[in-house]
């Protein structure tokens, strides 16, 4: 059965989970293994259903890792941080889209993560270039405090 076939309240299969947001079934397994908030119901010879709220905090899980670039443990500490209900807004779309504003790419969770802000849509190209400003500034407020 296809998934663009079920109620939008209806439980999802592993594979039907997977299908649906477009990522292997193995990585929802690993997910599970390292986000204790993931847990779908397991039925009889441990076959997972996984509920509407679980896709929409898959979904925030997916965009931290993925869009954002954080890191699983940067992922793990902005959850903690800022609360399952964040992720999963997160993933139902709820939080405008856009990174969320930190300097580096392969980040962790900031101390105080800023509030997700819309940035002016722009080529890829820009992004990089701010990507790349934000960092050389980074280095140069680094330099200036370890340097007397």
């Amino acid at each position: 059965m296809s998934v663009s076939k079920k109620s939008p309240d209806a439980f999802r299969t592993i594979s039907e989970a997977a299908e649906e947001l477009d990522i292997p079934a193995h990585v929802l397994r690993f997910w599970e293994s390292k986000f204790p908030q993931i847990s779908p119901l397991k039925r009889a010879g441990g076959r997972r259903f996984y509920r509407p709220q679980d896709l929409q905090l898959l979904r925030g899980i997916k965009r931290l890792l993925y869009e954002d670039g954080f890191t699983i443990k940067g992922a793990r500490k902005f959850i903690k941080d800022n609360g399952v209900a964040s992720v999963m807004d997160l993933g139902a779309g709820v939080v405008e889209t856009g990174p969320l504003a930190v300097d580096a790419p392969d980040r962790e969770a900031p101390e105080h993560p800023r509030p997700a802000a819309p940035r002016p849509a722009g080529s890829p190209q820009r992004q990089l270039q701010d990507i790349v400003e934000d960092l050389e500034n980074a280095r140069a407020r680094l330099k200036s405090a370890i340097e007397p």
